[in-house]
């Protein structure tokens, strides 16, 4: 048990023992102070209602007119009604029980006749103590009262009862927060597939919304993670083939030194493409590490495709290919205009290097009522359905891709940067052949 388990538990405990203790002093106390009628007189309503009549006949109607009510209710009713003389003789000559007698005498002297008992003077000067004791039927008599319970009993079964309720809450409570805690050391450990709202259970409160909560937090640092061992494995493998053609340059140029303004373009061309491939595995991390972004600021994504599809279309031209661009108008959002250029360009480039001979690559920038969408379409051979989700994946090129020029980062870039503006990029393959590619933006609020 941890330290949060005691602190819990013991919190709770003396919370629940005082709270008993109060709540028993009080009741002791009022138990106390409460008018309790003596064990032989009959308490309640009735019996005081049966007093007062007494009492209003004695002094209206005289003592020949109280025996005769008293023999009518004394035949009628459980509850014996008694009328004692000051030499305490009942008046319908019957035996009266000491102790109720006792117990009548000394609420009339202190005045309380309230509690069941009352002394009347009737027209000739006799008085007479009125008072009504439990009869021997039945319905009027209560079962003798049980043993008292001993203090010490009560106090042990609240003690008990207060453990068992104070060590379950605190059991309850604690118990996620040592799932939390195996969780964090898990993850501290290199370990993140460890996940806690299993050990959760059925639980909705805070705690489980902080297991919930720790669980995304894992699985985002495992993409993370997995993503950065990908990408090293990735360029250390691309990395191998210019490196060993520059060895092979150099190998070259001292067994043939003849060769040399030969070799040296070779090895030129190698570093460039080097030089090329390190920027953009640099461009790639700091998108994925979220250090690639600065401030963001009004961008319209109409005027960015348009320049890029201009500059493109020249290098189409060249290959015996096209680029047609159409807009419905300003698409403003907020963003990083560098990064946005640099998604834009990698999409309509890899559009133009696909498309077939004579065919065009149409761009398309139109806006909804929340985004900004850019849609890039080309007619080369489109990729293979199981393709459709790795083509974002760095360095990976699709059967069609296998002996063109670049490196398989292009639309992985693209993915990132329109990520890191809340947007989102699709790929789909087009009827009739070719790729689009359709990318979402958030719309900036006019």
């Amino acid at each position: 048990m941890g330290r949060l388990f005691w602190k819990i538990f013991i919190g709770f405990w003396i919370a629940l023992v005082v709270a008993a203790v109060g709540a028993g002093t009080a009741v002791w106390v009022q138990h106390r102070n409460r008018d309790v009628p003596p064990p032989d007189l009959a308490a309640g309503p009735p019996a005081r209602i049966t007093t007062d009549l007494a009492a209003a006949t004695l002094r209206h109607g005289g003592v020949e007119a109280l025996r005769q009510w008293m023999t009518e209710v004394h035949a009628r009713r459980p509850m014996m009604m008694f009328a004692v003389d000051d030499q305490g003789r009942d008046l319908l000559g019957r035996e009266v029980p000491p102790a109720a007698l006792m117990a009548a005498r000394e609420i009339v002297a202190h005045g309380d006749e309230d509690r069941g008992a009352r002394q009347v003077a009737a027209s000739d000067g006799t008085r007479y103590l009125l008072f009504v004791t439990r009869g021997p039927g039945p319905r009027g008599q209560r079962p003798p009262p049980g043993p008292p319970i001993p203090p010490w009993e009560i106090i042990v079964i609240g003690i008990v009862t207060s453990l068992a309720f104070s060590a379950i809450l605190a059991w309850y409570l604690a118990r996620p927060i040592r799932s939390l805690r195996w969780a964090f050391d898990s993850a501290a450990a290199g370990r993140l597939e460890t996940r806690v709202s299993p050990l959760m259970g059925k639980r909705r409160d805070e705690i489980a919304d902080l297991g919930r909560d720790f669980d995304r937090m894992a699985q985002q640092l495992q993409n993370l993670v997995s993503a950065q061992r990908r990408l090293l494995h990735d360029v250390s493998h691309e990395l191998r083939s210019p490196l060993a053609r520059l060895h092979a340059a150099i190998g070259l140029a001292r067994q043939e030194p003849g060769k040399l303004e030969a070799t040296l373009e070779r090895i030129e061309r190698e570093a460039t493409r080097l030089d090329s491939m390190v920027g953009e595995v640099l461009a790639l991390a700091r998108l994925e590490s979220g250090t690639g972004t600065r401030m963001k600021e009004r961008v319209d994504l109409a005027y960015i495709a348009a320049s890029i599809a201009e500059d493109a279309r020249f290098e189409a031209e060249a290959l015996g290919r096209s680029v047609r661009f159409s807009a419905s108008g300003d698409a403003p959002v907020m963003g990083n205009a560098d990064l946005l250029h640099r998604a834009v360009e990698n999409i309509v480039r890899n559009a133009v290097k696909f498309t077939r001979q004579g065919t065009t690559v149409d761009v398309r920038v139109h806006t909804t009522r929340s985004s900004a969408v850019l849609t890039v379409s080309d007619q080369g051979p489109g990729i293979t359905p199981s393709e459709l989700e790795k083509v974002f994946d760095p360095f990976y090129r699709g059967e069609a891709g296998q002996g063109t020029s670049g490196f398989g980062l292009g639309l992985a870039i693209a993915q990132r940067a329109v990520d890191a503006h809340g947007g989102a990029i699709h790929a789909a393959n087009v009827a009739g052949g070719g790729l689009q590619v359709e990318v979402e933006l958030p719309l900036a609020h006019r």
